[in-house]
């Protein structure tokens, strides 16, 4: 039995061991769902044990469990370490999904549920693809598994998890399923990730909510401040106002954005599919430089004062905002995040007082498109996906890649098989099922020519 045929005959066991990940409410965000996240590493190590590895353990971080396996095929064979984190996003509002987030079904060619894609889906790839490899006598090199349960809040503890064993995450290199392809018909690969820079801003004002028309006009409104100062923060022009910020920005050679010129794009369509009538971003550059290779400044979240349904005439007491950069390589998140809150508390005025607390951050990577696990993962697209994958950056951030790099000494190539249209991190994510066998089948071409 060849690899497709393997694939084909076990699909049902495929999608029924998939759901079962998929019904695991894993949301790390949440302290209640700590239970959650230990029943799905358990289910992890379950599987991984199932698909052929020689041994999976569950190990304590300082944060939730990672998952660890190993599959030794020759001592003198290269090796591989796969990386994938099992948590999940909340998945609020509700009332906008269409099925039970954690009731996986599949429906229009595609699965539905939270994580489908990121990233139980595609590190489910990943599993089976080492399976279908193995049963087929086309796995020639070593495999090690790490599956974390913190990606989406920052990966805390990871990284010293990474330090504490280096030794046992040792490998030739690192293949990550968490990223996505330009489309169906034109696959793929990453080559760069955005860093990130998070915080929280609270701006105080009055002791208590006040009677908006017996104090209106005489105290500051804490709202109307803090969406003054956030406001101000990006000019007319897309650009970012805070001094220094652009100081250490990479300017990306004219090859590259020739590069990302090839890439299929319109952007009338790129708005039609968002639903808005026209688009904005940093002058200069186009929608896809934009996304891949500039930094960004985005308001994620703000609140304060009376929300409830009907009225009431408040003058609010606080307001609160989470924002976020994303980073270009050369921009350090720490060194950013410094000028940030310096910037913040320069420029707020004295009648209100504010408070910037840094969540968390990440370097941005870039993978050489001449390493050999790069030239195999190309191969393994074109032979998967019958058309040579573009390289392509992307504008997403998984911090800890950098981190691997930087403790593990080791390069990751990220063989993502998302779509945008999978609406990862909102309500309805999915994943189509013609794109995740597909992946599948990538995964074991990339074993097949890494082997060699």
């Amino acid at each position: 039995m060849n690899a497709k045929e393997y694939i084909t005959a076990n699909s049902d066991r495929f999608y029924r061991e998939l759901f079962s990940l998929l019904r695991i409410p894993s949301i790390s965000d949440k302290p209640s769902h700590k239970g959650d996240m230990l029943a799905c590493a358990k289910r992890w190590a379950e599987l991984l044990l199932e698909a052929g590895v020689d041994k999976a353990e569950i190990m304590p971080t300082s944060a939730n469990p990672v998952v660890f396996a190993s599959k030794t095929v020759n001592d003198n064979a290269p090796t591989v370490l796969v990386y994938g984190h099992y948590d999940v996003m909340p998945v609020e509002p509700l009332e906008l999904w269409k099925s039970d987030p954690f009731e996986p079904e599949i429906r229009d060619g595609r699965i539905w549920a939270r994580g489908a894609d990121d990233d139980k889906g595609q590190s489910f790839i990943q599993v089976k693809g080492f399976e279908a490899a193995l049963k087929s006598g086309l796995l020639q090199c070593n495999v090690k598994f790490l599956l974390e349960g913190g990606e989406e809040i920052g990966s805390p503890g990871l990284e010293d998890f990474c330090r504490e064993n280096k030794d046992l995450l040792k490998s030739d290199v690192i293949l990550v399923s968490d990223t996505s392809m330009v489309a169906k018909e034109t696959p793929s690969i990453t080559t760069g990730l955005r860093g990130l820079a998070y915080w929280e801003i609270e701006v105080t004002g009055p002791n208590r909510d006040l009677h908006s028309g017996i104090f209106g006009g005489a105290v500051a409104n804490p709202i109307n401040i803090l969406c003054k100062m956030i406001a101000d923060i990006t000019d007319k022009d897309g650009r970012i106002t805070i001094p220094h910020f652009y100081d250490d920005v990479e300017e990306v050679s004219t090859i590259e954005r020739e590069m990302l010129a090839e890439v299929p794009h319109s952007d009338e369509a790129y708005a039609e599919a968002i639903g808005v009538k026209s688009l904005f971003g940093e002058k200069g550059y186009t929608t896809l430089e934009r996304t891949a290779i500039r930094p960004t400044f985005d308001v994620c979240g703000i609140w304060g004062g009376y929300t409830a349904e009907g009225s009431k005439t408040v003058l609010p007491s606080k307001a609160t905002a989470k924002v976020s950069s994303r980073l270009v390589p050369h921009q350090q998140h720490e060194k950013i995040s410094k000028l940030f809150i310096d910037y913040i508390e320069r420029i707020a005025p004295d009648y209100v007082k504010v408070k910037v607390t840094p969540m968390h951050g990440g370097e941005s990577y870039v993978c050489p498109i001449d390493l050999p696990a790069y030239k195999a993962a190309e191969k393994a697209y074109t032979k998967a996906f019958e058309k040579k994958p573009l390289a392509v950056r992307r504008g997403g951030s998984i911090p800890i890649i950098a981190s691997f790099e930087k403790i593990l000494g080791t390069k990751t190539v990220l063989m993502g098989f998302g779509l945008e249209s999978n609406a990862i991190h909102s309500p309805n994510e999915n994943h189509q099922i013609e794109v995740f066998e597909k992946g599948i089948e990538a995964v074991i071409e990339f074993y097949r020519e890494f082997g060699k």
